[in-house]
């Protein structure tokens, strides 16, 4: 069957070279087609040493298929193929589709059937068509072999005509270097495709060859590697294919490998080059091993580079997470406008700063841009490139060291590589799987050091019995004794601390770039403006009731008119503060405030006016007898002012509300669909369960009552689904970019669950019953309970997928599902109510019951821990956002148990922590900061919080908070000084706490609080043996005398 040419495709990306032919002399990247009379593109046959040659590439992403034999000529005013009959008509239906630059078609008659001289005719009237191009651009590198070749050379050597040719590689590689949205969509399943082969297949099996130290060669299991692709005697490992996402249309024809699997161990030696033939020798068990996949789908490559390391040394362990923090700090940087040589003096500068030694071991290049050919060599990330990077340009990140010399292991080499997208704003890696230190480093080696951690635990026992040991009654708790709860905190501080010193740094220096340029108050000029409010247009638009000099108030124009020396001057409710009435005899005044300027109090203090210098009228009074009157005024403004100010309170709220566009419906085939499931926020009417459908650009979800909820993929900011494991329901959550309307709710969190729990089943008994005894149903529930669980897991996650799966190919941006991490999850107050909150990949999230919380961890700028004492069972966590003008989130009453784990959470996941004694009071702060964040950034920005692991941070850091001028030293120090007053009185804690604050407050660091609780808990237990102080072991003993 002949392949039908997408002749938009061809339209838009043929008009692309033309644009780039055109503005040739304006940028640097385009300068070869400059002052060009051609551009002459010549394909040979095809050659058997699948060699990748450009004019193939070119070929393929203009008209979606190679065509050998056949020329292309652009010339300014058109474009001529030369081709077989074949080829001319399958290219017919682009010279019909009326392109921007017209089409001819030459055809060559067949050898056979061609009459003497047809073809050289022919040939020459081609050959004609150069004759008035004196520079043509052309891929001198290239050379091309086959009949139609020679017989042009022929044609061209008879015709005698002699052109200048120029190398135009680089610059048809620069046009083809930004991928539109078909591309993308391909080169996205090209990575999902590496991404599968790597996690599903051959990470596992390496574990498996290292764990059970089986013999094998390099050579069997790169055999391995390409049997997955299956070949012309078996298919696809679908079973390897089957596990990743968004390939199940793959057509695995079209997949294939762009070089020989590349795997190698310290038995092979190491190398960055792509071998053509994999070693012989075995795997080495123990050390340094690589692995590089390259695949190519429908012609578009993707790249992913993995080390693995077994039993690592210290310095291997070193260099691969410098690697990895290279490779982030790379993606952050590869983004619009981003220039190809800063982007490596950058990771040059990393490696400068954290292992100066290494730097000649570091990589020359970090990649190169990435498509139709593997190697794109116009974009390549070196310290001489200075092309600027695009948007949507794909590229092949290369980050290593090679042959490091370790003193432990011998040469070794890390490498990592993956494909990644050029963003606005932050690259977006399209293959990252499986390269964290906790899925590349294996610890296999059982050492004689290990011992050494249990011989330093062997003198602990006597310690434990101190908890053991009653006094008054009463078990000492491990956490505020010698359990090692205050060693063990002190550890996770000393452990965090260098990386949150550089972390504070970072939003330091980021803070000062933000606002350099000064100002940026009131986020950057979005503060309050003044406002021109006007009543009527002209004096023929005030009401008839105004003919009478007496106060009028015009509900419709919101406006009071008010007799001034016999005119009526109209005042728009907004001019107007506030309205009083006073009775004094048989008089009653009526006084209406005014908003004037350098009022000092109230809420609108800071509101703007044209002319604050103008003379401004404070109030009016007036006076009447008529007391009804003046009582029907006074309520008439006051509901005026009210109605008016709760106008702009809902439309305030409403401001950030968006309208959606108009879902479009799958249309074809029936969209995927998940049944049974009930909304958040509820609908209005009747609670009834409803279907999620997934459409071409968004969900809708529809009620048995024929209402309905869409959401677009667009306004998709993150994707969870929580399962049912040890939850009532199972859930997804879509957290929205911005607010939208649900009925009368504005709402950013759309939910959508199913009852876990199954209520239609018998309870009370059935003929079972009679034949059994004991708990064998109670079992048998348990167990259809835990299938069902199970079954709603699997059919949610499912589901949710797909909605990744969709959004991603619709917005052309990925949406990754994430999943909350219960055995990180930690209780706390974000609202008013006592909740589990769970950390997932990117955010913090409550999904539960709403109100919802779902923070993203990239959006906050620090976050404070608060009344983090000794002997307060509770601790609060306020989270500061960048975005200056949100108010920060304060989750309270977080369980002190949990203060590590939380602690060293937001350390890992790159979050700046500060720690103070008290409650910080962040209106005033936020205020401030607002105000002139510049200033606040000049002059230290967060600095005056305590950093945890700082010295005298544990104690009470009390230096830092007093220097401060946002704490409230004055409420904490008549707390601490006063004992009633005490902190500690609210809390739970014990006299003996009581004891250990006092020392805190004398100055003794934490061993030496130890020692004296230690003696304080002997002193108390010796006694509660010698003399109890209960009543009745007293009155026992007065007996006995």
């Amino acid at each position: 069957m002949a392949p039908v040419l997408d002749t938009v495709h061809y339209n838009a990306r043929m008009s692309l070279i033309y644009d780039a032919w055109s503005s040739a002399s304006d940028f640097e990247e385009y300068n070869s087609m400059s002052n060009l009379d051609a551009l002459f593109l010549i394909a040979g046959d095809s050659s058997e040493d699948d060699a990748p040659r450009k004019t193939s590439a070119v070929q393929t992403w203009l008209l979606g298929y190679e065509f050998p034999s056949t020329f292309i000529l652009m010339q300014k005013n058109r474009v001529t193929f030369l081709c077989s009959s074949n080829k001319a008509k399958i290219l017919e239906p682009v010279k019909a589709s009326d392109p921007r630059i017209p089409i001819e078609i030459i055809t060559l008659p067949r050898a056979k059937d061609a009459a003497p001289g047809a073809i050289q005719e022919v040939m020459g009237k081609f050959v004609g068509l150069l004759a008035s191009s004196q520079r043509i651009g052309t891929l001198p590198k290239e050379e091309h072999t086959g009949k139609t070749v020679a017989d042009y050379k022929t044609a061209l050597a008879a015709a005698g005509h002699t052109h200048e040719t120029i190398d135009i590689s680089v610059a048809l590689g620069a046009v083809m270097a930004i991928k539109d949205d078909e591309e993308l969509k391909i080169m996205r399943t090209t990575s999902n495709l590496c991404n599968t082969l790597v996690g599903s297949y051959i990470l596992p099996k390496i574990e498996l060859i290292i764990d059970k130290e089986k013999p094998t060669s390099h050579a069997t299991l790169v055999n391995l590697i390409e049997h997955r692709l299956g070949d012309n005697e078996r298919p696809a490992d679908m079973k390897v294919w089957s596990k990743g996402r968004g390939l199940t249309d793959v057509d695995f024809s079209s997949v294939e490998f762009v070089y020989v699997p590349q795997v190698q161990s310290s038995a092979s030696g190491y190398t960055l080059k792509l071998l053509n033939e994999p070693s012989p020798t075995n795997i080495s068990f123990k050390g340094v091993l690589m692995t590089s996949v390259g695949l190519k789908y429908k012609g578009y490559c993707a790249n992913i580079s993995r080390t693995y390391i077994v039993d690592p040394t210290t310095l291997q362990e070193e260099v691969y997470a410098l690697v990895v923090e290279i490779h982030k700090e790379v993606v952050q940087r590869l983004k619009e406008g981003a220039v190809a040589k800063d982007i490596y003096s950058h990771a040059v500068t990393i490696v400068k700063q954290k292992k100066p030694a290494l730097e000649g071991h570091f990589v020359k290049s970090l990649g190169h841009a990435m498509g139709l050919e593997f190697k794109e060599s116009a974009y390549v990330l070196s310290a001489k490139n200075s092309r600027v990077l695009r948007s949507n340009m794909v590229l092949n990140l290369s980050i290593g060291f090679q042959d490091v010399n370790d003193d432990k292991s011998g040469l070794f080499t890390i490498h990592i590589a993956d494909t990644v997208k050029v963003g606005q704003e932050r690259g977006v890696c399209l293959t990252d799987v499986a390269k964290e230190s906790k899925d590349c480093l294996f610890f296999f080696q059982q050492d004689e050091p290990k011992p050494k951690p249990k011989a330093k635990a062997a003198p602990q026992p006597s310690p434990k019995k101190v908890p053991t040991k009653v006094v008054g009654g009463k078990v000492l708790r491990t956490a505020t004794r010698s359990g090692g709860g205050a060693e063990v905190s002190q550890t996770t501080r000393t452990k965090i601390y260098p990386h949150q010193v550089e972390l504070h740094a970072k939003r330091q220096s980021e803070g000062l770039a933000r606002f350099e340029s000064g100002g940026g108050g009131e986020a950057d000029g979005r503060g309050k403006e003044w406002k021109r409010f006007i009543s009527y247009k002209g004096e023929g638009a005030l009401p008839s009731e105004v003919t009478e000099p007496k106060i009028y108030i015009d509900k419709k124009a919101l406006t009071v008119v008010l007799p001034i020396h016999g005119f009526a001057v109209p005042f728009h409710i907004n001019a107007i503060k506030n309205a009083s009435k006073n009775d004094e005899a048989e008089y009653v005044y009526l006084r209406i405030n005014f908003q004037t300027p350098g009022q000092l109090t109230g809420k609108k203090e800071d509101t703007p006016f044209e002319d604050p210098d103008a003379t401004f009228i404070r109030s009016l009074t007036y006076r009447s007898l008529n007391r009804t009157r003046f009582d029907n005024l006074f309520a008439a403004i006051q509901q005026l002012k009210k109605d008016v100010n709760k106008r702009e309170q809902q439309k305030k709220e409403m401001a950030d509300v968006v309208e959606q566009d108009k879902l479009i419906e799958m249309r074809g085939r029936r969209p995927y669909k998940l049944g049974d499931v009930f909304p958040r926020p509820a609908l209005d009417g009747k609670r009834l369960p409803g279907d999620v459908e997934i459409h071409q650009n968004g969900l809708r979800y529809q009620s048995m009552g024929n209402q309905r909820v869409d959401v677009l993929f667009s306004n998709i900011k993150h994707l969870f689904f929580q399962p049912c494991d040890n939850e009532l329901v199972v859930i997804i959550h879509c957290h929205l970019k911005s607010p939208i309307m649900i009925g009368k709710k504005k709402t950013k969190d759309v939910q959508f669950y199913r009852e876990a729990t199954d209520m239609q089943f018998d309870e009370t008994g059935n003929r079972k019953r009679k034949h059994r005894y004991g708990d064998e149903d109670e079992i048998e529930m348990e167990q259809a309970e835990r299938k069902r669980r199970v079954a709603l897991n699997k059919e949610f996650k499912a589901f949710a997928e797909k909605i990744s799966d969709a959004a991603t190919e619709s917005n052309g941006e990925p949406l990754e599902l994430d999943i909350p991490y219960s055995e990180l999850a930690f209780e706390g107050v974000p609202f008013r109510t006592n909740v589990k909150l769970s950390p997932t990949m990117d955010c913090l999230v409550h999904l539960t019951d709403p109100p919802f919380t779902v923070v993203t961890l990239a959006e906050i700028e620090v976050a404070s821990m608060e009344r983090v004492q000794f002997g307060l069972k509770q601790f609060d966590l306020v989270f500061v956002f960048r975005d200056f003008t949100r108010v920060p989130l304060s989750i309270n009453s977080i369980p002190s148990s949990q203060l590590n784990n939380v602690m060293e959470w937001l350390n890992d996941v790159d979050v700046p922590i500060a720690e103070s004694q008290i409650n910080l009071n962040w209106g005033p702060i936020m205020k401030t900061i607002n105000e002139d964040p510049a200033d606040f950034f000049a002059g230290g920005g967060w600095g005056f919080l305590p950093v945890p692991g700082a010295t005298g941070s544990e104690n009470g850091s009390s230096a830092s908070e007093e220097e401060s001028t946002y704490d409230q030293s004055s409420e904490s120090s008549a707390s601490s000084e006063d004992g009633s007053g005490s902190a500690f009185d609210g809390s739970d804690a014990s006299d003996d706490d009581d004891e250990m604050s006092g020392a805190d407050e004398s100055g003794d660091d934490w061993e030496e609080l130890e020692q004296k609780a230690l003696k304080s808990d002997k002193k108390k237990a010796d006694k509660g043996r010698n003399d109890s102080d209960s009543d009745a072991p007293k009155k026992k003993k007065s007996s006995k005398r």
